[in-house]
């Protein structure tokens, strides 16, 4: 009777065992799901920061005629005019494809005489790329482009350097880049974008959206973002889908799988259907596991007992 007993107690052991895994598994496929919504719901929009009333490039109704045309639309495809001329913040002549061809580029109109807005955009940028696991001048760079053809490369040298240090970024200053051009250069690259601006002689200001761009490595508009605060999430999101494949990991990848760029709000939002089906192969997956787990023990187990 002593084998007996003691094989009964075996099976016992071994239904307990299984019982506790497959309470983990009913678990994990419960969080699992908790998880997906839990981020489904985090990236619905509760509505976009703006600047001076305009927040996607849509003028509104109420808007003073004499800046009806500061808008920023999108132009998601073309691309920018890459032969542009420009000079950096030391001076140096450049073009604007001299930051292009391998890497996604985040691309801003800024001007560094600014008193109020371009300041709260590019601490924006450096804010959200703190959280970014990237590094400018490893994995992408930064462009910011100044749209006052009054500006010079010392102006822009001296903005670089308060800006990095203020962000203790300076480490990455190779991935910065800061560029002063003639008005006509300027318009082009502008013109491109769907970037329009306009001097307003009462305040003594340029009248213009708040916002970045991302780009693919051949200068092609992928992503817009509207606002001065931006998400780090959607920001990861934007270099690598912009990246063409050349940037990020697995999990960027399953990210991108279950969130997808709204061009109507300039977000990613989430895809419920992918979602979905995200969790139903999880689950299916983790189900096949256990039993396959639970026959391997069970036929070592008998292994052991005829051995």
């Amino acid at each position: 009777m002593k084998p007996v007993m003691q094989d009964s107690a075996l099976r016992i052991q071994t239904v307990s065992r299984s019982s506790r895994t497959w309470r983990a598994t009913v678990l994990v496929c419960i969080l699992t799901s908790a998880f997906c919504l839990t981020e489904a719901a985090a990236q619905q929009p509760p509505g976009m920061p703006g600047s001076m009333g305009f927040s996607s490039g849509v003028v509104a109704s109420n808007v003073p005629p004499k800046i009806a045309n500061v808008t920023f639309k999108q132009q998601l495809g073309e691309r920018l005019p890459l032969d542009a001329r420009f000079a950096d913040e030391s001076g140096r002549a450049v073009t604007l494809g001299e930051y292009f061809g391998s890497k996604p580029v985040v691309v801003a109109f800024v001007y560094f005489q600014c008193p109020m807005l371009c300041p709260l955009v590019m601490n924006g940028i450096s804010s959200a790329l703190k959280v970014v696991p990237f590094t400018a001048g490893k994995e992408f760079d930064v462009v910011l482009i100044s749209f006052d053809p009054r500006d010079t490369p010392e102006a822009a040298n001296a903005k670089k350097r308060a800006h990095l240090q203020h962000w203790a970024a300076t480490d990455t200053a190779n991935g910065w880049h800061f560029l002063t051009g003639t008005e006509a250069e300027i318009k082009r690259v502008t013109s491109a974008a769907g970037f329009n601006y306009q001097w307003d002689e009462e305040t003594q200001q340029f009248a213009h959206v708040s916002g970045l761009l991302v780009t693919t490595p051949d200068g092609r508009l992928s992503r817009y973002f509207y606002g001065v605060e931006f998400s780090p999430k959607d920001l990861r999101l934007a270099l690598v889908d912009s990246g063409q494949g050349r940037l990020g990991s697995v999990v960027d990848e399953l990210l991108l799988y279950c969130f997808h760029y709204d061009p109507s709000n300039g977000k990613y939002g989430a895809a419920f259907m992918n979602i979905m089906r995200l969790g139903g192969v999880l689950t299916v997956g983790l189900m096949v596991g256990f039993v396959v787990l639970m026959r391997w023990r069970e036929s070592r187990q008998v292994a052991e007992r005829h051995a």
